[in-house]
């Protein structure tokens, strides 16, 4: 049986990959996200990767079938799969100094866009700056701490009375605070909210202190005991600061417990009163301090502590890192990643024909071995990025330094002392 003669319309394929790229063809219709669409430079490192595509996957032996928009996508992928890596690592880096910090809006392609959380920020770019380091989780825990001690917070103290009547022992401090809400500056706050007592006094107790000595005496105090026996010089005596601090500190207890005729007891927000007052030799208020406990979530009104902030790494305002900004490292990896990229839509478009029928034969697509080698490549690029910037984090900075440290001084052990010679 004789071979017939075959006619087609056309020799060549419909689909061939160009042997260089073309800036005019760099568009929004081209491009997913477009997102560095207006960068020069983008557009300029997107023709040449169509050449570097062509020529890697053999095009000038065999037709590739990919379009210049899927070389543009591939090379578009390959920039935003490098910001993310690099934005993650450095949310690593800076996540805990960032905490509680301004926050921002963005768009649909990941970019700050104005806003009531972002208008600060817009164009900062936070993700390309070297954060001071303020260890903000750190400090927060501490506040958390100190408010519990009573020695310093971020929460609001206030202060009330109460009404002592004679032979009246116990006291609602809970119901002396609502009834006294209107016109306070606790007003609205307290609702059924139980409030938190911090301290009970029926009267400011003041410490009075007084130093002897030559023109005030700083850091010197008298021997009262002997004051005017003996010369200035021979009856007083140099003390340290914090003796001062202690003696100042006991003589604040002595106020408390000598000088006062009262002692309480307080059980949820009821005082119990002892002894009982007797009328004509009690003060006429009890003073307290107490707070108003917020939710954690709740932003103190007096004082802004960055609840609203940054409080995990996805409100970090990281932006997609700006073309100019990407070096000659990550543009190489960027060029790789988009051939492995580029691969991969060439596997998926050979893989819809398991083979092409021809007169007599048929021919078999590499389809499989494409994609394969693709997503190979694709992980090892992940994995090779991703394990440099794990020995670039600061904690492993700062271990680094400190070991050369550490082994200068050992090589500075050895070396002799110079010795003069005359």
């Amino acid at each position: 049986m004789a071979v017939p003669t075959l006619t087609p319309k056309s020799q060549t394929s419909a689909i061939v990959l160009p042997a260089t790229g073309t800036h005019s063809n760099v568009t929004n219709s081209n491009l997913p996200y477009g997102i560095y669409l207006n960068n020069a430079d983008f557009v300029s490192g997107a023709v040449d990767q169509v050449s570097f595509t062509y020529k890697m996957l053999g095009g000038d032996v065999l037709d590739i079938e990919l379009t210049e928009a899927n070389v543009y996508t591939a090379y578009e992928l390959g920039v935003l799969e490098y910001s993310y890596i690099i934005n993650s690592h450095q949310a690593e880096n800076v996540l805990s100094d960032f905490l509680g910090a301004t926050t921002g809006t963005f768009d649909q392609d990941g970019e700050l866009k104005a806003g009531p959380l972002s208008s600060s920020l817009s164009g900062t770019q936070i993700a390309l700056k070297f954060p001071a380091f303020t260890f903000e989780y750190a400090r927060r825990i501490a506040v958390g701490v100190a408010q519990e001690a009573g020695i310093g917070d971020n929460v609001t103290m206030y202060s009330a009375s109460v009404d002592l009547s004679p032979c009246i022992q116990d006291y609602d401090l809970q119901a002396a605070v609502s009834s006294s809400a209107a016109g306070s500056p606790w007003a609205s706050k307290i609702q059924n909210k139980k409030i938190s007592i911090n301290r009970v006094y029926y009267q400011s107790p003041a410490a009075f202190w007084r130093f002897y000595g030559y023109f005030g005496g700083l850091n010197v105090y008298g021997n009262l005991n002997t004051y005017g026996m003996y010369a200035d010089d021979s009856s007083f005596e140099m003390v340290p600061v914090w003796q001062n601090k202690l003696q100042a500190q006991a003589y604040e207890t002595a106020l408390y417990t000598r000088t006062s005729h009262y002692s309480y007891e307080i059980r949820n927000n009821n005082i119990r009163i002892y002894p009982a007052p007797v009328s004509g030799s009690l003060p006429g208020k009890l003073w307290f301090n107490f707070t108003i406990p917020y939710d954690a979530w709740e932003e103190d009104p007096t004082a802004t502590t960055g609840v609203d902030g940054i409080n995990n790494m996805n409100s970090l305002p990281f932006s997609n890192i700006r073309y100019e900004n990407i070096n000659s490292m990550g543009k190489q990896w960027i060029r790789k990643y988009s051939l492995a990229t580029a691969k991969e839509m060439l596997g998926q478009i050979r893989g819809k024909f398991g083979g092409i029928p021809i007169p007599g034969n048929d021919i078999t697509l590499n389809a499989d071995a494409l994609l394969s080698q693709a997503k190979e490549e694709q992980t090892a690029l992940k994995e090779e990025l991703k394990v440099q910037l794990e020995k670039l984090t600061y904690g492993a900075l700062v271990k680094g330094d400190a070991e050369m440290a550490d082994d200068a001084n050992r090589i500075m052990d050895h070396v002799p002392m110079g010795v003069y010679i005359g």
